[in-house]
């Protein structure tokens, strides 16, 4: 049983890789980025205040100093893998696999003018089909991940909404924006009181009643409060919910 499930999943994901389009990649790109930046090319590189990583990119993906780990997980090295892969010239100093040079925020906001970060915003600002293309690989593969890590009880369900999501035009914006702005919600260490605020969260509380993306929206903003309510107190993740509510009601429209 375990195999033919995991036969199926791998024909739905290959039949589904790259199928997108480049004019629908890109159009993808920039509603990311306007979600993640803004629209800006500053907002490409940035380190938001009492975090310990750096953000980069459309999807933000987060860059750790050396030694430096969290609960969330570190995407900005396999995009810079992924784009060397592509063909694109990197920075000389910027290497696959290399650790963020900049020890702290301090030290980032201090080299904002400096020629390693305008190298990094133009290499970002010139790959934003790239970067979405990374984005929807990172969808494609999270159904395996969220099958796995779903309760017996609840893995077809999951399956199912996954798939109808994946081929629908809003439904797929959805699946892609969310599991980059928070996740698959499969890693253990991305809990707050047991509770995970990933993908699998949020199609795990999708109602079955046809309505795709109203319901992906609303099980969204319900994983969200929840995850706020459950955070340290110290992270006053509080002042970012009404950002991310309206984040993710958009995916209804």
């Amino acid at each position: 049983m375990h195999r033919l499930l995991t036969l199926a999943v791998l024909t739905f994901t290959l039949a589904n890789a790259h199928a997108l389009s480049d004019r629908e990649l890109a159009s993808i790109g920039q509603r990311v980025w306007q979600n993640e930046c803004g629209g800006t090319r500053e907002g490409l590189t940035s380190w938001n205040s009492g975090e310990d990583f750096a953000s980069l990119g459309i999807g933000h993906f987060i860059w750790y100093p050396k030694g430096g780990r969290g609960p969330f997980e570190e995407s900005f090295p396999g995009l810079v893998k992924f784009l060397a892969a592509s063909g694109v010239k990197l920075p000389e100093w910027l290497k696959p696999g290399m650790a963020c040079p900049w020890r702290t925020r301090a030290e980032f906001l201090a080299a904002a003018k400096g020629r390693q970060m305008t190298e990094l915003r133009d290499l970002l600002a010139g790959t934003v089909a790239l970067q979405s293309r990374f984005l929807a690989q990172r969808m494609e593969a999270a159904l395996p991940k969220l099958l796995a890590a779903a309760s017996p009880a609840r893995r077809a369900h999951v399956k199912a909404q996954f798939e109808k999501l994946a081929a629908n035009g809003k439904g797929t914006f959805a699946l892609i924006d969310y599991v980059n702005f928070k996740g698959e919600g499969t890693n253990p260490a991305e809990r707050y009181n047991g509770h995970g605020w990933g993908l699998l969260q949020v199609i795990e509380g999708m109602e079955d009643d046809g309505r795709l993306a109203e319901s992906f929206a609303a099980s969204a903003a319900r994983v969200l409060a929840q995850r706020v309510k459950n955070s340290p107190p110290e992270r006053d993740e509080a002042k970012w919910l009404p950002g991310w509510v309206r984040r993710v009601e958009a995916y209804a429209r």
